[in-house]
Protein backbone atom coordinates (compact mmCIF):
# COMPACT_ATOMS: atom_id res chain seq x y z
CA UNK A 1 0.00 0.00 0.00
CA UNK A 2 2.74 2.68 0.79
CA UNK A 3 4.74 2.08 -2.12
CA UNK A 4 1.76 1.77 -4.19
CA UNK A 5 1.29 5.63 -2.58
CA UNK A 6 4.16 6.50 -3.39
CA UNK A 7 3.61 5.71 -7.06
CA UNK A 8 0.18 7.10 -7.85
CA UNK A 9 0.95 10.39 -5.80
CA UNK A 10 4.64 11.19 -6.61
CA UNK A 11 5.30 12.09 -2.67
CA UNK A 12 9.00 11.16 -1.58
CA UNK A 13 8.79 10.02 1.88
CA UNK A 14 6.16 7.85 3.72
CA UNK A 15 6.17 5.77 6.69
CA UNK A 16 3.56 3.62 7.86
CA UNK A 17 3.19 1.57 11.47
CA UNK A 18 0.06 -1.21 12.43
CA UNK A 19 -0.86 -1.88 15.93
CA UNK A 20 -2.93 -4.79 16.35
CA UNK A 21 -4.30 -5.84 19.53
CA UNK A 22 -2.47 -2.80 21.29
CA UNK A 23 0.47 -4.39 20.11
CA UNK A 24 3.15 -2.58 17.02
CA UNK A 25 3.43 -5.91 14.47
CA UNK A 26 4.29 -3.28 11.21
CA UNK A 27 6.77 -0.45 11.40
CA UNK A 28 8.54 0.63 7.87
CA UNK A 29 9.62 3.82 6.15
CA UNK A 30 9.55 4.23 2.35
CA UNK A 31 11.65 6.53 -0.25
CA UNK A 32 14.07 9.51 0.58
CA UNK A 33 14.19 12.07 3.83
CA UNK A 34 15.89 14.69 1.30
CA UNK A 35 16.98 15.77 -1.74
CA UNK A 36 19.89 14.04 -2.01
CA UNK A 37 17.94 10.75 -2.04
CA UNK A 38 19.05 9.60 1.47
CA UNK A 39 16.74 6.46 2.79
CA UNK A 40 13.97 7.58 4.96
CA UNK A 41 14.04 4.94 8.11
CA UNK A 42 11.64 4.22 10.65
CA UNK A 43 14.22 6.43 13.07
CA UNK A 44 13.92 9.33 10.88
CA UNK A 45 13.69 12.14 12.81
CA UNK A 46 9.84 13.57 11.21
CA UNK A 47 7.63 16.44 12.32
CA UNK A 48 4.67 15.24 14.05
CA UNK A 49 3.08 18.47 13.23
CA UNK A 50 -0.73 18.90 15.13
CA UNK A 51 0.11 15.18 16.44
CA UNK A 52 1.72 17.20 18.96
CA UNK A 53 -2.06 18.18 19.89
CA UNK A 54 -2.93 14.93 21.22
CA UNK A 55 0.30 13.49 22.60
CA UNK A 56 -0.32 16.85 25.21
CA UNK A 57 -3.62 15.74 25.70
CA UNK A 58 -2.41 11.94 27.02
CA UNK A 59 -0.36 14.45 29.26
CA UNK A 60 -3.24 16.81 30.15
CA UNK A 61 -5.29 13.69 31.58
CA UNK A 62 -2.29 11.94 33.79
CA UNK A 63 -3.04 15.10 35.67
CA UNK A 64 -6.49 15.06 35.64
CA UNK A 65 -6.15 11.58 37.23
CA UNK A 66 -3.61 12.99 40.41
CA UNK A 67 -6.31 15.84 40.92
CA UNK A 68 -3.65 18.97 39.68
CA UNK A 69 -5.98 19.50 36.52
CA UNK A 70 -9.77 19.37 36.49
CA UNK A 71 -11.17 19.65 33.18
CA UNK A 72 -14.31 21.46 33.57
CA UNK A 73 -12.85 24.28 35.78
CA UNK A 74 -11.97 27.46 34.15
CA UNK A 75 -8.24 27.90 32.93
CA UNK A 76 -9.06 31.74 34.71
CA UNK A 77 -8.59 30.14 37.92
CA UNK A 78 -5.12 28.95 37.68
CA UNK A 79 -3.92 32.25 36.81
CA UNK A 80 -2.51 35.14 39.58
CA UNK A 81 -4.46 37.75 37.36
CA UNK A 82 -6.96 38.15 34.50
CA UNK A 83 -5.61 36.34 31.16
CA UNK A 84 -5.74 39.94 29.22
CA UNK A 85 -3.94 41.69 31.74
CA UNK A 86 -0.60 39.21 30.59
CA UNK A 87 -0.51 41.51 27.11
CA UNK A 88 0.28 39.69 23.82
CA UNK A 89 2.96 37.00 24.27
CA UNK A 90 4.90 35.89 21.22
CA UNK A 91 5.69 32.51 23.28
CA UNK A 92 2.20 31.57 23.70
CA UNK A 93 -1.10 34.28 22.58
CA UNK A 94 -2.14 37.81 21.93
CA UNK A 95 -3.84 37.61 25.36
CA UNK A 96 -4.32 41.23 25.42
CA UNK A 97 -6.80 41.57 22.03
CA UNK A 98 -9.38 39.84 24.38
CA UNK A 99 -9.74 42.69 27.14
CA UNK A 100 -13.42 43.96 26.83
CA UNK A 101 -14.71 40.14 25.96
CA UNK A 102 -15.15 38.25 29.15
CA UNK A 103 -15.72 34.83 27.85
CA UNK A 104 -11.90 33.97 27.92
CA UNK A 105 -13.11 33.79 32.27
CA UNK A 106 -15.39 30.62 30.84
CA UNK A 107 -12.69 28.51 29.01
CA UNK A 108 -11.62 25.10 30.68
CA UNK A 109 -9.23 22.54 29.73
CA UNK A 110 -12.08 20.28 28.49
CA UNK A 111 -13.17 23.42 25.98
CA UNK A 112 -9.63 23.47 24.44
CA UNK A 113 -9.36 19.59 24.03
CA UNK A 114 -12.79 19.23 22.08
CA UNK A 115 -11.48 22.61 20.01
CA UNK A 116 -14.58 24.31 21.52
CA UNK A 117 -12.59 27.83 22.99
CA UNK A 118 -14.11 30.12 20.25
CA UNK A 119 -11.10 31.11 18.73
CA UNK A 120 -9.59 30.79 15.17
CA UNK A 121 -7.27 27.98 14.53
CA UNK A 122 -4.26 30.76 14.67
CA UNK A 123 -5.06 35.12 15.42
CA UNK A 124 -3.10 35.57 12.65
CA UNK A 125 -6.46 34.36 10.39
CA UNK A 126 -8.58 36.79 11.70
CA UNK A 127 -9.11 39.64 8.94
CA UNK A 128 -7.22 42.08 11.97
CA UNK A 129 -5.14 39.35 13.03
CA UNK A 130 -6.45 39.88 16.92
CA UNK A 131 -7.26 37.20 18.78
CA UNK A 132 -10.93 37.03 18.66
CA UNK A 133 -14.15 35.20 20.55
CA UNK A 134 -16.17 34.04 17.88
CA UNK A 135 -18.66 31.93 19.75
CA UNK A 136 -19.57 30.83 23.18
CA UNK A 137 -17.09 28.53 24.90
CA UNK A 138 -18.07 24.53 24.66
CA UNK A 139 -21.12 25.41 22.40
CA UNK A 140 -19.52 24.09 18.95
CA UNK A 141 -16.75 22.84 17.27
CA UNK A 142 -14.02 24.96 16.19
CA UNK A 143 -9.88 23.91 15.91
CA UNK A 144 -7.67 25.85 17.29
CA UNK A 145 -4.18 26.11 17.69
CA UNK A 146 -4.29 29.17 19.55
CA UNK A 147 -6.61 27.37 22.30
CA UNK A 148 -4.07 24.66 23.00
CA UNK A 149 -1.92 27.36 23.42
CA UNK A 150 -4.00 28.60 26.21
CA UNK A 151 -4.06 25.22 28.19
CA UNK A 152 0.06 25.79 28.06
CA UNK A 153 0.31 29.29 29.15
CA UNK A 154 -2.34 28.21 32.49
CA UNK A 155 0.05 25.23 33.37
CA UNK A 156 2.87 26.87 33.25
CA UNK A 157 2.34 30.44 34.53
CA UNK A 158 -0.75 29.07 36.41
CA UNK A 159 0.26 26.28 37.71
CA UNK A 160 3.94 26.10 37.81
CA UNK A 161 4.46 22.97 35.34
CA UNK A 162 7.01 22.66 32.67
CA UNK A 163 5.33 21.24 30.00
CA UNK A 164 7.83 20.38 28.37
CA UNK A 165 9.31 18.40 30.72
CA UNK A 166 6.23 16.74 31.68
CA UNK A 167 5.63 15.74 28.27
CA UNK A 168 8.84 14.10 28.05
CA UNK A 169 9.34 12.61 31.39
CA UNK A 170 5.46 10.86 31.68
CA UNK A 171 5.26 10.38 27.99
CA UNK A 172 8.06 10.32 25.59
CA UNK A 173 10.29 8.21 28.68
CA UNK A 174 7.71 6.00 29.82
CA UNK A 175 6.91 4.39 26.42
CA UNK A 176 10.32 4.56 25.21
CA UNK A 177 10.31 7.57 22.78
CA UNK A 178 13.84 7.68 22.21
CA UNK A 179 14.13 9.90 19.62
CA UNK A 180 10.78 12.45 20.39
CA UNK A 181 11.03 15.45 21.81
CA UNK A 182 8.41 19.14 21.71
CA UNK A 183 12.14 20.88 21.05
CA UNK A 184 14.81 19.94 18.26
CA UNK A 185 17.75 18.14 20.28
CA UNK A 186 21.23 18.27 18.53
CA UNK A 187 21.42 14.17 18.20
CA UNK A 188 18.42 14.85 15.60
CA UNK A 189 20.65 15.83 13.34
CA UNK A 190 22.03 12.64 12.22
CA UNK A 191 18.92 11.90 10.47
CA UNK A 192 16.22 13.97 10.09
CA UNK A 193 13.98 14.67 7.68
CA UNK A 194 13.21 17.36 4.79
CA UNK A 195 9.63 18.00 3.32
CA UNK A 196 8.31 18.63 -0.17
CA UNK A 197 4.85 21.12 -1.06
CA UNK A 198 2.15 19.97 -3.03
CA UNK A 199 4.07 21.58 -5.87
CA UNK A 200 7.31 19.67 -5.20
CA UNK A 201 9.22 22.29 -3.62
CA UNK A 202 11.32 21.05 -1.12
CA UNK A 203 11.26 22.55 2.63
CA UNK A 204 14.37 22.33 4.85
CA UNK A 205 13.13 20.80 8.84
CA UNK A 206 12.33 23.41 11.00
CA UNK A 207 13.99 22.98 14.19
CA UNK A 208 11.83 24.33 16.47
CA UNK A 209 13.79 25.52 20.07
CA UNK A 210 10.12 26.74 21.88
CA UNK A 211 8.15 24.13 23.14
CA UNK A 212 4.18 24.45 21.33
CA UNK A 213 1.84 22.35 22.46
CA UNK A 214 -0.17 23.13 19.41
CA UNK A 215 2.62 21.72 17.43
CA UNK A 216 6.49 21.60 17.58
CA UNK A 217 6.66 17.72 18.61
CA UNK A 218 9.67 15.88 16.16
CA UNK A 219 9.23 11.81 16.07
CA UNK A 220 10.22 8.90 13.92
CA UNK A 221 7.32 6.71 12.72
CA UNK A 222 8.85 3.79 15.64
CA UNK A 223 8.43 6.38 18.46
CA UNK A 224 4.65 7.08 16.95
CA UNK A 225 3.58 3.17 17.18
CA UNK A 226 4.87 3.19 20.84
CA UNK A 227 2.95 6.03 21.37
CA UNK A 228 -0.36 5.16 20.32
CA UNK A 229 0.47 1.63 21.35
CA UNK A 230 0.79 3.05 25.37
CA UNK A 231 -2.54 4.94 24.85
CA UNK A 232 -4.30 1.42 24.08
CA UNK A 233 -2.68 -0.01 27.22
CA UNK A 234 -3.48 2.63 29.22
CA UNK A 235 -7.22 1.89 29.01
CA UNK A 236 -8.33 5.16 31.32
CA UNK A 237 -6.62 7.53 28.98
CA UNK A 238 -8.04 5.76 26.15
CA UNK A 239 -12.04 5.36 27.53
CA UNK A 240 -11.55 9.04 28.23
CA UNK A 241 -10.02 10.41 25.58
CA UNK A 242 -12.07 8.38 22.89
CA UNK A 243 -15.49 8.85 24.81
CA UNK A 244 -17.17 10.70 22.44
CA UNK A 245 -18.02 14.65 23.45
CA UNK A 246 -19.58 18.02 21.47
CA UNK A 247 -21.23 17.30 18.36
CA UNK A 248 -19.28 18.35 15.38
CA UNK A 249 -22.00 20.28 12.63
CA UNK A 250 -19.67 21.95 9.61
CA UNK A 251 -18.72 20.06 6.76
CA UNK A 252 -15.42 19.86 7.00
CA UNK A 253 -12.49 20.83 9.79
CA UNK A 254 -11.27 23.61 8.07
CA UNK A 255 -11.57 26.70 7.53
CA UNK A 256 -12.47 25.93 11.43
CA UNK A 257 -15.19 29.29 11.37
CA UNK A 258 -17.23 27.86 8.72
CA UNK A 259 -21.31 28.17 9.21
CA UNK A 260 -22.69 25.08 10.77
CA UNK A 261 -24.40 22.74 9.05
CA UNK A 262 -28.39 21.92 9.48
CA UNK A 263 -28.62 18.69 11.70
CA UNK A 264 -29.44 16.34 8.51
CA UNK A 265 -26.87 17.74 6.58
CA UNK A 266 -24.02 16.83 9.35
CA UNK A 267 -21.68 14.02 9.52
CA UNK A 268 -23.41 11.50 11.59
CA UNK A 269 -21.67 10.17 14.88
CA UNK A 270 -18.78 12.58 14.14
CA UNK A 271 -17.42 14.19 17.66
CA UNK A 272 -15.09 15.72 19.46
CA UNK A 273 -13.11 13.51 21.92
CA UNK A 274 -10.21 14.72 24.34
CA UNK A 275 -7.23 15.36 21.42
CA UNK A 276 -8.83 13.32 19.30
CA UNK A 277 -11.53 13.11 17.01
CA UNK A 278 -14.19 9.87 17.35
CA UNK A 279 -16.15 8.07 15.07
CA UNK A 280 -18.83 5.46 14.46
CA UNK A 281 -18.75 2.98 11.11
CA UNK A 282 -18.91 -0.49 10.20
CA UNK A 283 -16.39 -1.79 12.05
CA UNK A 284 -17.73 0.10 15.45
CA UNK A 285 -16.16 3.18 17.27
CA UNK A 286 -12.93 4.52 16.17
CA UNK A 287 -11.03 8.24 16.59
CA UNK A 288 -8.46 10.07 14.35
CA UNK A 289 -5.96 13.23 15.04
CA UNK A 290 -4.14 14.30 11.85
CA UNK A 291 -1.26 16.56 11.50
CA UNK A 292 -0.52 18.61 8.29
CA UNK A 293 1.87 21.58 7.22
CA UNK A 294 2.83 22.76 3.54
CA UNK A 295 5.44 19.94 3.52
CA UNK A 296 3.56 17.54 6.24
CA UNK A 297 1.16 15.06 6.19
CA UNK A 298 0.44 12.48 9.12
CA UNK A 299 -2.75 10.55 10.49
CA UNK A 300 -3.56 8.36 13.21
CA UNK A 301 -6.73 5.96 12.64
CA UNK A 302 -7.51 3.62 15.38
CA UNK A 303 -10.22 1.21 15.57
CA UNK A 304 -11.01 1.14 19.88
CA UNK A 305 -12.96 -2.05 20.32
CA UNK A 306 -10.14 -4.05 18.55
CA UNK A 307 -7.36 -2.31 19.62
CA UNK A 308 -5.87 -1.40 16.26
CA UNK A 309 -4.33 1.69 14.56
CA UNK A 310 -2.93 2.58 11.39
CA UNK A 311 0.06 5.79 11.83
CA UNK A 312 1.21 7.48 8.61
CA UNK A 313 4.13 9.74 8.78
CA UNK A 314 5.05 11.60 5.36
CA UNK A 315 7.52 14.48 4.59
CA UNK A 316 5.34 15.29 1.47
CA UNK A 317 2.24 16.92 1.54
CA UNK A 318 1.11 15.10 -1.48
CA UNK A 319 1.09 11.70 -0.09
CA UNK A 320 -2.02 12.79 1.83
CA UNK A 321 -4.13 11.97 -1.10
CA UNK A 322 -3.44 8.16 -0.42
CA UNK A 323 -4.41 8.06 3.04
CA UNK A 324 -7.67 6.61 2.75
CA UNK A 325 -6.44 3.93 0.48
CA UNK A 326 -3.67 2.77 3.04
CA UNK A 327 -6.07 2.93 5.92
CA UNK A 328 -8.89 0.78 3.86
CA UNK A 329 -5.94 -1.66 3.27
CA UNK A 330 -4.86 -2.11 6.44
CA UNK A 331 -8.06 -2.05 8.78
CA UNK A 332 -10.71 -2.33 6.40
CA UNK A 333 -13.92 -0.15 5.63
CA UNK A 334 -14.12 2.48 8.72
CA UNK A 335 -16.02 4.81 7.86
CA UNK A 336 -13.98 7.52 8.85
CA UNK A 337 -15.16 10.73 7.01
CA UNK A 338 -12.19 11.41 5.29
CA UNK A 339 -13.76 14.55 3.29
CA UNK A 340 -14.45 16.24 6.40
CA UNK A 341 -10.80 15.54 7.55
CA UNK A 342 -9.96 16.96 4.04
CA UNK A 343 -12.32 19.37 2.67
CA UNK A 344 -11.73 20.08 -0.63
CA UNK A 345 -9.62 17.39 -1.66
CA UNK A 346 -12.60 15.44 -1.87
CA UNK A 347 -10.41 12.28 -2.78
CA UNK A 348 -10.50 12.01 -6.20
CA UNK A 349 -7.23 10.69 -6.42
CA UNK A 350 -5.88 7.36 -5.42
CA UNK A 351 -8.39 5.75 -3.13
Amino acid sequence: AARAAIAATGAKGLAVAVIDAGRPTFVRAYGARNAKGEPLTSDTIMYGASMTKAAFAMVVMQLVDEGKVDLDRPIAWMLPKPLPDYGNMDAYGAWGDLRGDERWRRITPRHVLTHSTGFANFSWLNPDRKLTSHFDPGSRFGYSSDGMMLLQFGLERGLGIDVGGEVQRRLFDRNGLTRTSLQWRADFADNFADGWTAEGTIETHDQRERVRVAGSMDTTISDMARLWAGLLANRVTLRAMAKPGLAITTASQFPTLQPELARDRQVRNLRAGLGVVTFRGPLGPGFFKGGHNDSTGNTVVCLTRQRRCVIILSNDVRAEAAFPMIVRQLLGETGLPWQWEYGEHSWTRPQ
